[in-house]
């Protein structure tokens, strides 16, 4: 019985998170827009922001009720499922161009931006003042890349990003609504999720961590999926991959440095020679060919299918190596 409702709270509370995500985004930006606040700065800023909202609640949940792994592994578990299952998925749907060259600046201050997280965690410990240096990082980039993108308006993704935005016609007083029930239900649902994915942890004899990187992930990871391939066969290629480097900024560096303020960590080093090396790699690779040699990245069918098969074979190795 315990089991069946720890199910029923993970999955449950996964739905409404990703519903209310959807809310929380429509009323920001319906917000934002009643307040002047200039469309480019709504896509790339609070849309963005919504989209990595159910990271950044679960891990600070799981943070404040003292889970600090279930935090991480859901950081650092989101990203690998954001570019190997679906990046995976999407360039076998459709292979993927890069164009934009905001989006090619992106790619390196990714994969720097995980190069910083990996020496703050060799230490095995996530300090508060680490969590700070990582938000500082955060507000940088974010501010490097929003006054980036004010210099190439005409750029391919920012015009996709422009285009994609929620319906301008919400009313004001639907607008706020919508803001304060999505935020209300993702704090809800981030905390039954929570609940379900701790008590499956004890049930099932594995750690936090493991359901942190595998079920809370991908969970959390569904949102940009659906979009990733809707901008994909829509041809938004800048916009599909934007949505996952976005995100993997956003979590490696204000999901994790919000959770570890709240409650610093005390890593298990498989985090740093398992997951955190898995990351990376994936990291480089998406720099690799998002990059690309002629002024254009690609990411072929072929690179789909092994992306896909790394993530199938990767969250295998957790699994059968921790189930009893």
């Amino acid at each position: 019985m315990t089991f069946l409702l720890s199910l029923a709270a993970v999955f449950g509370g996964l739905w409404v998170l990703i519903w209310s995500s959807d809310r929380f985004v429509a009323g920001a930006a319906g917000t934002a827009r009643h307040l002047g606040v200039s469309p480019m700065i709504i896509g790339m800023v609070i849309v963005g922001f919504g989209t990595s909202a159910p990271e950044m609640v679960v891990s600070a949940f799981s943070a404040l009720q003292g889970n600090p792994s279930l935090a991480l592994g859901n950081a650092y578990g989101s990203n690998i499922a954001n570019i190997a299952l679906i990046l995976g998925i999407t360039a076998i749907v459709q292979p993927i161009n890069v164009h934009s060259k905001v989006l090619r600046r992106e790619l390196p201050l990714l994969t720097g931006v995980t190069l910083i997280s990996y020496l703050l965690i060799t230490d095995l410990t996530l300090s508060r003042m680490d969590g700070v240096l990582l938000l500082v990082v955060f507000a940088a980039s974010m501010t490097w890349t929003v006054g980036m993108s004010l210099r190439q308006p005409d750029d391919e993704m920012l015009r996709e990003v422009t285009e994609e935005l929620p319906a301008p016609d919400m009313p004001m007083g639907r607008s706020v609504w919508n803001l304060v029930l999505g935020l209300l239900l993702l704090m809800g649902s981030s905390r039954l999720l929570v609940w379900g994915a701790v008590n499956l942890a004890k049930l099932a004899g594995v750690s936090d961590l493991v359901i942190g990187l595998t079920i809370v992930a991908i969970g959390t990871s569904l949102p940009e999926l659906a979009s990733t391939i809707a901008a994909v066969r829509k041809g938004e290629h800048d916009l599909a991959i934007g949505n996952v480097v976005g995100s993997n900024l956003f979590n490696t560096l204000a999901v994790v440095g919000i959770a570890s303020c709240i409650h610093p960590f005390r890593l298990d080093a498989e985090i740093l020679t398992r997951d955190f090396r898995v990351m990376g790699l994936l990291t480089l690779s998406v720099f690799v060919v998002g990059w690309g040699r002629q002024g254009e990245g690609r990411i072929q069918r072929w690179e789909g299918i092994l992306l896909l098969a790394f993530f199938i074979g990767y969250t295998g190795w957790l699994l059968f190596g921790v189930l009893p």
